[in-house]
């Protein structure tokens, strides 16, 4: 955590943290960052608000003139299954009192609440901006980035897909789907549904018009789905994603296991590619997902920005303070923002 001189002038900052502790665990990340959030020293308060918390019904259902409750974020905020520190100690705030809002609720996030929230906290400044999460939250944002990615198509009909497959062996991913749910891998007239094996002819009658992403499915699968954490532009760690056994899924959600990872020439080439765009929009802290090409080099894969975990994990496999780095990056990126 930076030190500075006592002689330097500091400004404080209010920080309000939006989540839902609904399916928390203990590695959920939001605990570890919003400890480390308050002892920062350019942090004054910290409080977090839960869609999980009865009172906030109104507030997170889109009501204007609905009250937000909050619970105070102190030297002991933990994690606990059996007595929840976001269940108690719960007031009503004002949301004006903030300089800073921090989303950490998980995906999806419909654009009517995303409006929402930039109308209820208008003139407050929020990471990352609901309409930069809006624009870059769908499969489909990837499309501005073909350069850095593996061949891509926008599959909205049976035709659309039945085109892309004849090519080469393929994934589809659903648009707005999260946690590796939906994925279908098609090769010739084989098709896993998930670890599940159907012919080409059963998936076709069962197609119910989901729109997906198409995307060459990549034979070094097996080597891993690499996530690269970036803060305002920095490249912070990354953990490299393992599918389970006779699995071809990385995802960790559907088995496969997280290993300690190194950032590749390629991987930095992708980030300086893409984060003019996204810091563009908004975008202050992302998760990026690579996957090693049928030439050897890593490809973007999946962009993230909507509620980004994993970094003590990361921080915990490097041995490095890579939250308290998060926190610093975040802190200048809302300094260069007021001025």
């Amino acid at each position: 955590m930076r030190l500075l001189s006592p002689m330097m002038k500091m400004n404080k900052y209010k920080v309000l943290i939006l989540t839902d502790h609904k399916e928390h665990t203990q590695e959920n990340s939001l605990y570890d960052l919003a400890s480390k959030l308050l002892m920062h020293d350019k942090t004054f308060s910290v409080d977090v608000s839960s869609r999980a918390v009865t009172k906030n019904d109104g507030f997170f259902n889109k009501k204007l003139d609905s009250l937000i409750f909050a619970t105070s974020v102190n030297s002991d905020f933990a994690f606990s299954k059996k007595e929840h520190p976001l269940n108690g100690g719960l007031r009503a705030i004002e949301e004006s009192q903030y300089d800073l809002v921090w989303l950490r609720l998980p995906p999806p996030l419909d654009k009517q609440f995303l409006d929402y929230l930039s109308l209820r906290f208008q003139n407050r400044f929020i990471i990352n901006s609901p309409r930069g999460i809006h624009l870059t939250g769908t499969k489909e944002f990837l499309l501005n980035f073909q350069s850095v990615c593996p061949p891509l198509k926008i599959c909205r009909h049976i035709n659309d897909i039945i085109e892309f497959k004849e090519k080469f062996p393929i994934v589809l991913k659903p648009f707005r789907a999260y946690g590796g749910a939906g994925i279908v891998r098609i090769e010739n007239e084989t098709v896993w549904i998930g670890n599940r094996k159907v012919s080409f002819s059963e998936f076709q009658n069962q197609y119910d018009n989901t729109e997906y992403l198409g995307v060459k499915f990549l034979k070094n699968v097996d080597k891993g789905d690499k996530r690269i954490i970036v803060v305002n532009g920095k490249i912070l760690g990354a953990s490299l994603r393992l599918p389970a056994r006779d699995s071809w899924i990385c995802n960790v959600a559907m088995g496969g296991s997280s290993h300690k990872a190194v950032i590749t020439n390629e991987e930095y080439e992708i980030i300086e590619a893409i984060n003019p765009r996204l810091i563009e929009m908004g975008i202050v802290m992302y998760g990026v997902d690579t996957l090693v090409g049928d030439d050897g080099k890593r490809v973007l894969s999946e962009l993230n920005t909507t509620s980004i975990g994993g970094l003590p994990q990361i921080a915990k496999m490097n041995k490095e303070p890579l939250v308290e780095k998060a926190i610093d990056l975040i802190w200048d990126y809302y300094e260069e923002q007021l001025s």
